[in-house]
């Protein structure tokens, strides 16, 4: 089995879309069918961001679409594979090693532990699990890495915190650094609370709450 770490992170769905290459249609397709729904999700999902992924979700859908893609796994045949092992829940795409033979997926044999057809003789593929949870953690803090061009700027969007005024390429409301820095914190001791930020980042919200609160 392979272990996934502790990692607390939601994505959004466009994040899904870019770490696994599925479209959104697909994924609120499995959704709404019931063949793979969201960690996090609001009985409406009329509304917007009503589904956030966990990592663990992100995985999972990289394991599926690696079968559908690569090996060619027909859906039917997966959500069959999904009904017969339900016992393993979120297990089934992300902590067990699974193969492929002939567009099917197979796993260890009880007691035997065979794992090829025996008619055949073909051996089958493995999914390399370890690497899928090694390469979604990578591709996943490359996507959540802030560009250099957000530092030291103060954005703004619909999108994000409902319009309230954030440090660039992060959530972090500008009201919320001059609060502490009201409350006698350093940069320093500001950046300890908000490990993301930079120094430059930090003086940008300061001086845009100054205005603000000039204008």
């Amino acid at each position: 089995m392979s272990e996934i770490g502790n990692v607390i992170t939601a994505f959004s769905e466009a994040n899904v879309e870019r770490l696994t290459g599925l479209t959104s249609g697909q994924l609120r397709y499995w959704d709404r069918t019931g063949f793979f729904a969201p960690a996090y999700a609001d009985e409406d999902r009329r509304t917007a961001y009503s589904r956030v992924y966990s990592y663990r979700d992100v995985v999972g859908l990289r394991t599926l679409g690696l079968l559908r893609r690569q090996h060619n796994v027909s859906l039917q045949h997966l959500r069959n594979v999904a009904e017969k092992l339900s016992h393993l829940r979120d297990d089934l795409w992300t902590r067990i090693t699974l193969y492929v033979l002939n567009r099917r997926v197979i796993v260890h044999e009880p007691g035997s532990g065979r794992l090829r057809d025996v008619v055949s003789g073909q051996y089958v593929l493995g999914i390399p699990l370890k690497r899928i949870i090694a390469d979604t953690k990578r591709d996943a803090e490359k996507l959540l890495r802030r560009s250099d061009d957000k530092v030291g700027r103060v954005e703004q969007s619909r999108r994000i915190m409902r319009n309230v005024p954030v440090v660039a390429g992060t959530r972090i409301p500008t009201g919320a650094i001059k609060r502490f820095k009201e409350a006698g914190y350093t940069i320093e001791q500001i950046i300890a609370e908000y490990p993301d930020l930079r120094p430059d980042d930090v003086e940008a919200a300061l001086k845009y709450e100054e205005r603000i609160a000039a204008a």
